[in-house]
């Protein structure tokens, strides 16, 4: 196995094993995604990877992590994330979709702007969380999530799935990772829960598992679904890899295809040993343990360091977010270096290497028909 080698899942095809990981990009104004998003994510697809993800996308205007944050919790959004995804797959990528709730991390300002909440005075809320404990001093006082609004928060992300189908995505990835609402849940160190969704760990899993199988059930039965987590909040007595482990044992049987294995979020503070390739041990150790996909993601940079991952066996597919930041189309260029013939868009050809094939744009009538065959909405 290689960075170029394709991948089935379910019914989509990887054109290689490179991914686009989530990147909120704050540019969005009541959840709408704009011309900069369209810019953004297609020239990613027009780089080559195998699957463009957008930022986290909020089920709800309460789950966005800033009020800049792109949501997906109103029929109204469809309309331009559908143009996106069009583009995407024009030009042979699969556009996917991450859907979040921020829970206690939720209405703070952009990140350029410091670390702090959003006052209702300003255009803030009051964000929720498994239990009203703030992620720091500066964020604000959560309210804790009755029953009914547990519910309601499970079939929000059943209605974002829906609304991500309509507008053609072709893989969801639900976020249950750095220190967002699924997580808080997850740990510990977050949910001090005395009822079915606290305390143990089959309690404290059970919120994912709902969100998994209602998500499941919007979703096309041949699109595949992934799950990011948080391998390890590198705290002690906090979620750790071996509930990871356990965890991926649970989530295989209900529909998800590959765990994207992040690491940390949970609280401010965490020792944290960043270094390039610092998570892939987590991806390593799930998919040996498990058999489930994995996904490698956090300070991959280099050809032959993505290459190994999975020459090595150590995950399925390698995603990038800040080098795609730096290098928009690092797929042709790493594929040049390893010596892989990747084909470079027609309009571009005149600057490849001697000899590198074309890559026809697929006409977007075609990509229309072909979303409004493979995205039809399952029956309920």
């Amino acid at each position: 196995m290689h960075l170029f080698d394709t991948l089935q899942i379910r019914e989509a095809t990887l054109r290689n094993r490179i991914v686009v990981s989530p990147m909120c990009q704050y540019s969005s104004t009541d959840g709408f995604a704009t011309d900069w998003h369209l810019v953004h994510l297609g020239s990613r697809a027009v780089g080559g990877a195998a699957v463009v993800f957008t930022e986290a996308s909020a089920v709800l205007p309460d789950g966005r992590i800033s009020p800049q944050d792109l949501g997906i919790y109103k029929d109204d959004h469809i309309e331009m994330l559908a143009r996106i995804a069009r583009f995407i797959r024009s030009q042979g990528a699969i556009p996917g979709t991450q859907l979040a709730h921020a829970g206690r991390k939720a209405s703070t300002v952009c990140p350029w702007e410091g670390s702090r909440a959003v006052p209702v005075s300003n255009g803030g809320w009051i964000p929720v969380a498994p239990s009203a404990v703030p992620f720091s001093d500066t964020y604000a006082v959560p309210t804790a999530l009755d029953l009914n609004g547990i519910r309601t928060v499970v079939k929000a992300f059943a209605e974002a799935a829906r609304r991500a189908c309509e507008a053609g995505f072709g893989v969801i990835e639900i976020h249950a990772a750095h220190g967002y609402l699924i997580h808080e849940f997850l740990s510990p160190l977050s949910n001090k829960r005395t009822d079915s969704y606290g305390g143990s760990f089959e309690n404290r899993t059970r919120f994912l598992r709902e969100v998994v199988t209602a998500v499941r059930h919007a979703w096309p039965e041949g699109n595949p679904l992934f799950v990011r987590i948080s391998a390890t909040d590198w705290i002690e007595g906090g979620w750790d890899l071996d509930q990871s482990v356990e965890l991926a044992n649970q989530l295989g049987p209900l529909g998800v295809d590959l765990i994207d294995c992040s690491s940390g979020g949970i609280l401010p503070g965490a020792k944290i040993p960043v270094e390039p390739g610092y998570q892939v041990p987590f991806a390593e150790g799930i998919r040996r343990e498990t058999g489930i996909l994995t996904g490698a993601v956090g300070l991959i940079t280099s050809a032959t360091q993505a290459d190994m991952i999975l020459r090595e066996d150590k995950a399925d597919v390698v995603l990038l977010a800040r080098e795609f930041l730096r290098q928009p189309y690092w797929p042709i260029r790493v594929a040049h270096e390893l010596g892989f013939p990747v084909s470079w868009p027609v309009q571009y050809l005149r600057a490849a290497p001697d000899g590198t094939p074309a890559r026809e744009a697929i006409p977007m009538q075609d990509v229309k028909r072909c979303m409004s065959e493979q995205h039809a909405i399952p029956e309920s």
